[in-house]
């Protein structure tokens, strides 16, 4: 009687494995190196063996497997592909345990493993993976055109994340180096030439400067304007800054252009003919004192101050 039921159970998993529901089987075959491929764990479980007497297998008959039939997944292949199955078998296995990359098989390396397994449950469910790689070559060519159409969807969604990137990195630097005013105190010298230097930086055509008392320190920040940016000061005949200076500047970073009047008191900065600074102190004093920079925004008082020149 024991060997009866022992007889019958054995049946009834070989019959649980042959009717082993092909929609289940395709779910275990995955898209590597364009080739459509089944885990050595996976196939192992189907033909319920041990993936390492698989894999012997294999090596055992090293001759009767090309590329074409199995081959080894690299690490980038195998991260990828854990990535892309959440639920899946995938998961469930213990993969992160294995001491080596796992091998995948073709559809014609299932079919030669079958020949060499040697029995009729190798047979019979190698008829039913088939089956499933059939249903999957089928399924892909009937859906080629919506598998294009996804992967040109991905692609255009790339290439406006990147645009989005660069629109929000660059909305951020202008976020970040905006300032409406600013307070320098005593001491405070490196912090408040940091800032000009960076409001003239910011300049793409003209930098227009309204100060009576300059000196040469304002070369050294104009040094690090922009190419090609022009600059027109307007200063009082008073100023320390001789042509000797200017035309020794001119010569590596043009443009320069000095001309005086006597009909400021305020310091003024104006970028582009569209950004109007009010500084508290003249440029070759920044820091010594406490002073303040502000930013006016009124549009009208921009366009007077830009004409002046």
């Amino acid at each position: 009687m024991e060997k009866e039921n022992s007889n019958i159970a054995l049946v009834n998993e070989k019959l649980n494995v042959v009717t082993y529901e092909i929609e289940n089987i395709k779910n275990l075959i995955y898209t590597i190196r364009g080739k459509q491929v089944m885990l050595d764990s996976d196939v192992a479980r189907l033909y319920h063996c041990e993936t390492k007497y698989v894999n012997r297998v294999v090596k055992r008959n090293i001759a009767r497997f090309p590329e074409e039939f199995c081959f080894q997944l690299n690490e980038n292949e195998f991260q990828n592909l854990r990535c892309q199955f959440v639920t899946s078998s995938f998961e469930k296995q213990n993969y992160g345990g294995r001491r080596y990359m796992p091998y995948v098989f073709t559809e014609q390396g299932i079919a030669m493993l079958s020949v060499l397994l040697k029995s009729d449950l190798a047979i019979d469910v190698s008829i039913n993976i088939m089956k499933a790689f059939i249903e999957m070559r089928k399924f892909i060519i009937d859906n080629a055109f919506m598998f294009q159409e996804i992967n040109s969807m991905k692609t255009k969604l790339l290439e406006h994340d990147k645009k989005f990137d660069a629109v929000f990195d660059e909305l951020q630097k202008d976020k970040e180096n905006e300032f409406k005013q600013k307070i320098f105190f005593n001491g405070q010298i490196y912090d408040a030439y940091s800032l000009i230097i960076d409001i003239m930086k910011s300049a793409k055509t003209k930098i227009l400067i309204i100060d009576n008392y300059i000196d040469d320190s304002i070369l050294k920040m104009l040094s690090k304007k922009n190419k090609n940016v022009e600059v027109i000061i307007l200063t009082s005949q008073n100023c320390n800054l001789n042509k000797l200076d200017i035309s020794k500047f001119n010569k590596q970073y043009p443009s320069l252009k000095i001309s005086y009047t006597n009909k400021f008191h305020d310091r003024f900065i104006i970028i582009d003919n569209k950004e109007l600074y009010h500084c508290g102190a003249s440029l070759k004093d920044l820091g010594k004192k406490c002073f303040a920079i502000s930013k006016i925004e009124d549009m009208e008082y921009v366009e007077k101050m830009s004409n002046i020149s």
